[in-house]
């Protein structure tokens, strides 16, 4: 299949061909079922599939616009619906949207929010109130996203990392995390924390700060900050985000999460 997708992604006009569109759609099939993933965790790191990316961007040309009917409404696109939710095991909501080619888990909840062709969403995790996850981005288990929280998506360049939330994390509303930033394992971010390639993540839990990029570490507590820099212009406050402390290390990860929103006053 990856070489298929890989000729075709050279030549353009080979998705002309039965064969390859074949393959494109046996690809965003193997996507719907979790079978195939855009990212998958390859020891403390994770390996993007370009290949399957590929296979998703393609998919769009070899696709045809169709009218689509749910009950009263009406959508004209050329991505199919997800479907078969009681058998897959997933709670969801009136007016929740799910792409085929976008994987849940059993045990996902969506409450109406949306979930992009690609995305990945493992078991236990809600999607709460207007919450979206963007194409490719890789949610792992037992994860809050709240209401109003963007989880970018991302395609091109094909070489960029989705976003990546791991298992346990909360993410606290209205909070956007883009631009293929990883939050790892059980952190938390408070309301309104945004985060992309280059916002500055600064822990601010010892001596001296320290700063990350791109990478929420394990177990962080964050919440919105701002810092002053430069310009032309004059001093100007930028916003950044700030680890305040760590969630504990527990088995009873919700006990943990509330002992962390009480001790370091999070908004969520």
């Amino acid at each position: 299949m990856q070489q298929i997708i890989e000729a075709a992604w050279k030549n353009r006009e080979l998705l002309k061909e039965e064969k390859t569109q074949a393959t494109i759609r046996e690809v965003i099939e193997l996507l719907d079922k979790g079978k195939l993933r855009v990212a998958e965790p390859k020891g403390n790191d994770w390996q993007v599939n370009e290949w399957v990316k590929k296979a998703v961007i393609l998919y769009f040309p070899i696709q045809q616009m169709q009218t689509i009917e749910v009950g009263i409404f009406e959508y004209y696109d050329k991505m199919k619906l997800k479907t078969n939710y009681e058998q897959l095991g997933v709670r969801v909501v009136p007016n929740a949207v799910a792409r085929y080619g976008a994987y849940l888990a059993k045990g996902v909840i969506m409450m109406p929010s949306y979930v992009n062709i690609g995305g990945y969403v493992d078991s236990g995790t809600m999607v709460d109130t207007w919450a979206t996850v963007g194409s490719c981005a890789q949610i792992g288990k037992d994860v809050h996203l709240s209401g109003g929280v963007g989880i970018g998506g991302v395609l091109e360049p094909v070489q960029a990392s989705p976003v990546i939330i791991e298992d346990g994390c909360f993410i606290g509303s209205r909070c956007i995390v883009v631009e293929g930033v990883r939050v790892m394992k059980e952190a938390v971010l408070g309301a309104n924390v945004v985060l992309t390639k280059s916002t500055k993540i600064i822990d601010v839990t010892g001596s001296e700060p320290k700063e990350y990029k791109g990478i929420v570490p394990a177990r962080s507590v964050v919440i919105p900050g701002s810092y002053t820099k430069k310009f032309p212009a004059g001093e100007f406050q930028v916003p950044c985000a700030l680890i305040i402390g760590q969630r504990k290390e527990s088995t009873d990860l919700k006990t943990s999460l509330n002992n962390a929103l009480r001790e370091y006053d999070v908004a969520v």
